[in-house]
């Protein structure tokens, strides 16, 4: 399951759109949104958007040996936490990476994925 936490109906609807087409393995898909972050849903990855970010800790600490990927869209987010977190760079949309915070919530990382990201550990 994919857990949005706070609006983005675009990124809803697509994420919607790609449950409908695609499958991990031969399960199915589901998106679930919430405006502000429910401790009660069990999701595979939460993606917190930038309204929902004080919460990451709170999360982060969930997840924590669970196989949760945590992503999130803010200033700081992969220190804070997350993964991966979207920033913008020089009207570029890139992506931090915090190995060190995969780890930690039991996922297992891959080396090119990181060299992909702006590296925070």
């Amino acid at each position: 399951m994919i857990y949005i936490v706070g609006k983005n109906d675009n990124l809803i609807n697509e994420l919607n759109l790609l449950a409908k087409r695609k499958k991990v393995g031969s399960q199915d898909i589901e998106v679930k949104n919430t405006p502000a972050f429910d401790k009660s849903v069990n999701a595979n990855m939460v993606f917190l958007l930038p309204e929902s970010s004080k919460v990451i800790t709170d999360v982060s600490g969930k997840s924590k040996n669970k196989g949760v990927l945590l992503i999130t869209e803010n200033s700081g987010g992969a220190k804070s936490g997350s993964s991966i977190n979207f920033i913008i760079v020089d009207s570029k949309q890139k992506f931090e990476y915090s190995k060190n915070n995969a780890i930690k919530a039991g996922l297992k990382t891959n080396d090119d994925f990181k060299s992909l990201a702006i590296n925070i550990d």
